[in-house]
């Protein structure tokens, strides 16, 4: 199952799960998600699979990722098709 990273926007909570919005701009496509994941473990970055507290908007399948970059949070949203 091919995925593509997206790049999204916050848009607020929406039944306790913070709702997304794609910006339109795709990044790198994986043949699966699990060699994205991989890469960054071969990093050293340790990754939290947060798919079932986010939202995406007019995504019907998708894989939410987050990691701890410094004192930062940062959000991957895959698009699963």
């Amino acid at each position: 199952m091919p995925a593509t990273e997206l790049t999204v926007r916050s848009a607020g909570m929406v039944a306790g799960k913070e709702l997304l919005v794609p910006t339109g701009t795709h990044g790198s496509t994986f043949p699966h998600i699990q060699d994205w994941v991989t890469s960054k473990l071969k990093a050293k970055t340790p990754v939290k699979d947060v798919s079932t507290s986010v939202l995406v908007k007019g995504i019907k399948q998708w894989a939410a990722y987050e990691e701890k970059t410094a004192s930062r949070r940062t959000l991957t949203v895959f698009k699963i098709t």
